[in-house]
């Protein structure tokens, strides 16, 4: 189960370095992975300081850090 959510971290860095914030109820879909093991991921990269959250309305967003952004730009 380890290997699946940094896995899956892996794949929400990626998508969040492409596309920017994305709304936390939609991510799972968008990543096509189950929402359990993706929001276990989000946790994994919120600890490493990798992402922020913020709210808009009643809805949450998650986006790269801003040093995460540049590491992203980086690679890519």
């Amino acid at each position: 189960m380890q290997e699946q959510i940094g896995r899956t971290a892996g794949k929400v860095w990626e998508t969040l370095g492409q596309k920017g914030e994305i709304n936390m109820e939609m991510l799972p879909k968008v990543i096509k992975e189950k929402s359990e093991v993706t929001f276990q991921a989000l946790g994994w990269l919120a600890h490493e300081g990798k992402i922020i959250y913020h709210k808009k309305g009643d809805k949450s967003f998650v986006a790269l850090s801003l040093p995460e952004q540049e590491v992203f730009k980086t690679a890519h």
